[in-house]
């Protein structure tokens, strides 16, 4: 049985240097087994450094990351994803010419026997909503569809968390509802981490947040503590959080 209070990733004064400029300075952070991760905070904040660090694009200029007791600092991405997580960029990475079903079992067979492909093709079809159209080309999809499916290339891996970078970007009011779901759905057995600007639809999907400012973790509180947080307000998310 998953124990929840358990820690999966961890990092302790990690910091990135580019030259003179300090992009995360000593960030501290702690993710529960199967816990959901709203970041949030203004471009430049540290957000992206700090998602690029996590995921073996950028090895820090100092500090640790452990992954479930790992040290993954400076891995290769190939090796973080082996051990067990999953990352979606913004831009989706899926095959167009492959039908939906096609590209969720490419995926799924990088680690099973066809049989186990099969079955855990069939799951996350069910949980991206997609079964009616397994059978239509991935170029074919509007945007929104097309994220579902590089959401279930990730899942089809089985990973223990799962990092997304801006999920909702340039998805109509429907998708970015339908996006919310799917997103709970998984969070119901795996961890996530969500970098994110949508603020209506962190209020969908989160419990906790992170805000980060100037490369620094400003505070870390539920949804509603943030979005009362005079700091939070004036310095980030302006009027366009307004109760």
């Amino acid at each position: 049985m998953q124990d929840y209070s358990a820690t999966l990733l961890e990092t302790r004064n990690l910091t990135m240097r580019f030259g003179g400029v300090v992009a995360n300075n000593d960030v501290s952070f702690t993710l529960k087994e199967a816990e959901l991760r709203c970041l949030i905070g203004p471009n430049g904040a540290g957000k992206s450094t700090f998602f690029k660090m996590l995921s073996g694009q950028l090895t820090p200029s100092s500090g640790s990351i452990t992954f479930r007791g790992q040290s993954i600092a400076g891995a290769a991405p190939h090796e973080i994803a082996r051990l067990g997580m999953g990352i979606k960029t913004q831009v989706p990475n899926v095959f167009n010419g492959l039908s939906v079903r096609e590209n969720i079992w490419i995926a799924a067979s990088r680690k099973h026997t066809p049989p186990v492909s099969r079955r855990i093709t069939d799951e996350v079809l069910d949980k991206i909503r997609l079964t009616d159209r397994a059978g239509d080309l991935v170029g074919h999809l509007a945007h929104g569809q097309r994220q579902w499916v590089e959401i279930g290339t990730v899942l089809a891996g089985e990973p223990d968390l799962i990092l997304l970078d801006e999920p909702a970007a340039g998805m109509t009011d429907a998708e970015v509802l339908r996006t919310a779901e799917i997103i709970k759905e998984i969070n119901r057995t795996r961890a996530l981490i969500v970098v994110e600007h949508d603020m209506q639809f962190i209020r969908m999907i989160a419990k906790t947040v992170t805000v980060f400012h100037q490369g620094q973790i400003l505070m870390e509180d539920t949804i509603g503590a943030v979005m009362a947080d005079q700091r939070v307000r004036d310095v980030y998310l302006g009027k366009k959080v307004a109760a």
